[in-house]
């Protein structure tokens, strides 16, 4: 069998390992899992020097690459005398035969390679991305996230991130949603009041948009059904369990409604859609940070919030009759209770009181102080809100005026509401937080 080489790329110096120059052979790249599939025929990878191994009479190259990881074996003196200057996380390209081995990673190996050198690092990683689990602190995982991301585990994250967000997508596709984007700097704040990044927009006083809340529902009155995924920015402290001061918001608004039902429908389509887009196109990530998918019910179990209060209250021996809202700890309390007594770990509380929701939240007619706003709780968090919104244009000049914020500061918004706006409602998922 030839000798192997390491060949320098670009026009940089070539290091060969033996008297003859390799013959360039044209082919395609493929992935580690790809290997099985070719055993006993020419290959070509690229990826990641993920890992070497130095012993006696062999030397063993880790490829990663975006699927997963190869065993490369290189036995020719010169080949791993040159390998050992390789550094970890130097891109390279093999070129090799793919020969069968139980003991290599999916019982295929290449050997006798020609390693062609992409781009050396300079330095060695700042972590080892070779152990199965990252050690490092978080601040260095931070600092240095363009390396540290690379490790499978961290990486996983993002791949089911990735996928959620296409089964959030494709759902509301089949369901002529419309994909919309809006501006994320805005002239008043969205949730009337909360807080907000202020900053200087050409001299005059502007905001980075907390949510998309106030154009989805405008363009509720263009298109009926729109979707937006999107940054969002909140002035919230960034250290703790439930809050970011810049998330990804995934923004769901649908007209000609009756009520919150259709919309809480809608949700629940959606979530059922992005976990099985996770199953399909993650199933690894998933594996590999040892994390169980939850069955998404035909219909999320639903508890009124005056319901919610007095389960919550009867469990932990509390007096929870004057809430306006639910603690973290109640939100847990709930979500174990619907795993125990109705098995199931998605649970939405609806008929939140009117004052603790945003100006545009429709009331509950049948139940003064109560709204048609809703919550979904999973695994003991808070993971989406949602309404009904008022849709005259009287009805919100009275809600604001009763809040104390000036109708005038929403002008452009209330305008949409002067022309016929459909009974709508709505939903936001935080990325990060699912």
């Amino acid at each position: 069998m030839a000798a192997a080489k390491v060949r320098w790329h670009s026009d940089s110096p070539i290091a060969r390992t033996s008297g003859d120059e390799p013959q360039e052979v044209q082919m395609n790249r493929i992935l580690s899992t790809d290997l099985a599939a070719h055993a006993g025929r020419q290959v070509v990878l690229a990826g990641w020097v993920h890992r070497r191994r130095q012993l006696a009479a062999v030397s063993f190259l880790v490829l990663r690459d975006r699927a997963g990881l190869a065993q490369i074996v290189v036995r020719d003196e010169a080949a791993r005398a040159a390998l050992a200057g390789i550094g970890e996380e130097s891109a390279v390209r093999i070129h090799g035969p793919a020969v069968a081995n139980p003991a290599a990673p999916g019982g295929v190996e290449v050997v006798d390679p020609v390693i062609e050198v992409l781009a050396p690092a300079a330095e060695p990683p700042p972590v080892e991305l070779h152990r199965p689990v990252l050690s490092a602190s978080l601040p260095t995982i931070l600092d240095t996230a363009h390396v540290t991301l690379r490790h499978p585990r961290l990486a996983a994250v993002h791949r089911i991130a990735a996928a959620a967000v296409s089964g959030f997508r494709q759902t509301l596709d089949a369901q002529d949603f419309v994909a919309i984007h809006t501006p994320k700097i805005v002239a008043a704040a969205t949730e009337s009041g909360a807080n907000v990044f202020a900053l200087d927009y050409f001299g005059r006083p502007a905001y980075l948009a907390q949510s998309p809340q106030l154009y989805k529902q405008i363009m509720v009155g263009v298109f009926e059904r729109v979707y937006e995924i999107g940054p969002a920015f909140r002035a919230e402290p960034h250290d703790t369990a439930r809050h970011l001061a810049s998330f990804t918001s995934l923004d769901v608004e649908l007209g000609f409604v009756d009520d919150h039902r259709p919309v809480m429908a809608v949700l629940r389509d959606v979530m059922a859609g992005m976990v099985e887009e996770i199953r399909a196109h993650a199933g690894a990530a998933v594996e590999l940070l040892d994390l169980t998918l939850p069955e998404v019910p035909p219909q999320i179990p639903t508890l009124h919030f005056a319901e919610a209060l007095e389960l919550v209250g009867t469990g932990l021996g509390e007096d929870l009759s004057a809430e306006p809202d639910l603690a973290p700890g109640h939100e847990r309390w709930l979500c174990e209770w619907s795993v125990r007594e109705l098995g199931s770990e998605f649970v939405l509380v609806e008929g939140y009181p009117t004052a603790a929701r945003a100006f545009y939240t429709h009331p509950d007619p049948a139940r003064p102080g109560y709204s048609r706003g809703f919550d979904l709780l999973f695994r003991g968090l808070e993971l989406v809100s949602g309404a009904q919104r008022l849709h005259r244009y009287d009805d919100y000049v009275a809600a604001l005026t009763e809040r104390g914020d000036d109708p005038a500061d929403f002008t452009g918004y209330l305008d949409a509401f002067r022309h016929g706006m459909p009974p709508h409602g709505g939903f936001a998922i935080g990325l990060e937080r699912w």
